[in-house]
């Protein structure tokens, strides 16, 4: 008796007749059910003739419905192929390759079964061997809502620590980052860098205290050692290295990393402050703004201008500051007053709004499409809004077949409220929210649309209709319902 054909990464028995004997058919059966979790006889007309089932798995899943049906009847649309790839490859005395392959349940889910198959003789049947994988789809997919997760949770940091990165280098105030055990710097910004007369470069990894003059060094030694004791350091004088001048320290301590660091702020010292005031470090500032190609306006509470730059005015087709100095910013911005509004209540709200699309009204009938960034500063003894304008290039959108634009994002599907009926605007969103949620699961599952279906709790039909409305994918091929 021959060893029956594997794959080649398995291995038959050397020799099955002496260490097996004749192996009756009984004795055979209950092998194969022990073994696997569903095996099938299969006649040459390709219709389920016997079952076994080597577990309760798969109880409640109709499988005992199958007896006398056809094979492929009883699975999905897109793995009928594959169940005849396997009774044409069955062969006596060769086992096939494993294929998965999807059953219509009885629960409503499709049921996943990797299956191998051998034909017993010439024309005889087939014996069917298969193995539940419902438990592997559910690691499978709970470990891609994992990755999802840990994906989001990347971006949000990656996210906070470029923010974090962009106000420590842009930052007005200077600012080091110190080791606490052995006060080399870790960290400097530009401003810093400029207020000690050195490269950041040079400045990394000294003694924090060496960075200042040999009189306040005591002082700055008993800041760390404070900090370093209780946590806590009352704001110091001290005077920077080669006759700089001098500065307020404070000190805060935090820990990153299993490692404990101190952040120092570097501030105008009492002697300075007048040198340092508005007139000296804000007036470079004011002249870039002045000149800065985008339009800019500070405001007070009451949305009434405090101050506009010359391309403010070139879209206001004014001429001087003061024709616009004391005016409500409304007067320009927005088609009507409701757009207007919606930004200003969005300011007020959560800080900042990032582009924001409106129109510009200028003076004589000029109007501008205009990307809109605001800030809300409450800081200070006068909180006041500022306000940046770009000029949106006009460029062709693209339009649905009515001929109306089509969002293609939920901020451009609230941009849209005031211009189009709350009906439309409703099933424009819960279509845009359908066909994102069904290009996600797709990506997901690698286009496995049967996998799809169940993770959106669609039927394969209800699937296939969406897919259809969209325009998603290809519907023309052997995967398509009206090719089954």
């Amino acid at each position: 008796m021959n060893s029956l054909a594997l794959p080649a990464a398995s291995r038959a028995f050397a020799a099955l007749h002496e260490s097996l004997g004749l192996l009756d058919a009984r004795a055979a059966g209950l092998l194969v059910a022990a073994a696997t979790d569903l095996s099938l006889v299969v006649d040459a007309e390709g219709v389920i003739r016997d079952a076994a089932f080597g577990g309760s798995d798969l109880a409640g899943e109709g499988c005992e419905t199958w007896l006398g049906q056809r094979w492929t009847d009883t699975v999905t649309v897109e793995s009928r192929p594959k169940i005849a790839a396997l009774l044409k490859e069955a062969g006596p005395g060769a086992v096939t390759r494993w294929r998965q392959v999807n059953h219509v349940s009885a629960t409503g889910i499709d049921l996943p079964i990797r299956y191998a198959a051998m034909r017993l003789k010439d024309d005889g049947p087939v014996i069917v061997i298969g193995r539940n994988l419902r438990a592997m789809a559910s690691l499978q997919r709970t470990l891609a809502e994992t990755q999802q997760a840990l994906e989001r949770d990347y971006l949000r940091l990656r996210g906070a620590e470029t923010r974090y990165r962009l106000l420590f280098q842009l930052g007005a105030e200077a600012v080091l980052v110190v080791d606490a055990a052995t006060r080399r710097v870790t960290e400097v910004n530009p401003a810093a860098a400029r207020l000690f007369g050195k490269a950041d470069k040079r400045i990394l990894g000294q003694d924090a205290v060496d960075l200042f003059d040999a009189t306040s060094a005591r002082d700055l030694e008993t800041l760390f050692a404070g900090l370093r004791i209780t946590g806590q350091a009352s704001d110091l004088e001290a005077r920077l290295g080669q006759g700089r001048g001098v500065v307020r320290v404070s000190a805060s301590l935090f820990r990153q990393d299993s490692a404990t660091s101190v952040l120092l702020r570097l501030g105008a010292g009492s002697d300075q402050a007048a040198e340092t005031g508005p007139s000296r470090s804000g007036a470079g500032t004011l002249d870039v703004l002045r000149d800065l190609p985008e339009g800019f306006v500070v405001t007070d509470p009451g949305r009434r201008i405090l101050v506009a730059n010359f391309a403010f005015l070139d879209l206001a087709q004014l001429a001087t500051e003061e024709q616009v100095r004391g005016e409500p910013l409304d007067r320009w911005l927005g088609r009507d007053e409701t757009e207007a509004t919606a930004l200003f209540s969005t300011l007020a709200q959560h800080g900042s709004v990032r582009h924001y699309a409106t129109r510009f009204r200028g003076e004589y009938g000029a109007v501008e499409e205009v990307e809109v960034a605001a800030v809300a500063v409450q800081r200070g003894a006068q909180p006041c809004f500022g306000f940046t304008f770009r000029a949106v290039p006009r460029r062709a959108a693209p339009v649905t077949s009515g001929g109306r634009e089509l969002p293609r994002s939920v901020e451009q599907m609230t941009e849209l409220v005031g211009r189009v009926s709350m009906k439309n605007l409703v099933r424009e969103s819960t279509d845009l929210i359908e066909r994102l949620c069904i290009e996600a699961a797709l990506r997901i599952t690698r286009d496995n649309r049967a996998s799809a279906a169940e993770m959106l709790g669609l039927s394969r039909q209800g699937l296939y209709a969406k897919l259809r409305r969209y325009g998603i994918g290809d519907l023309d091929g052997p995967d398509s319902p009206d090719e089954a």
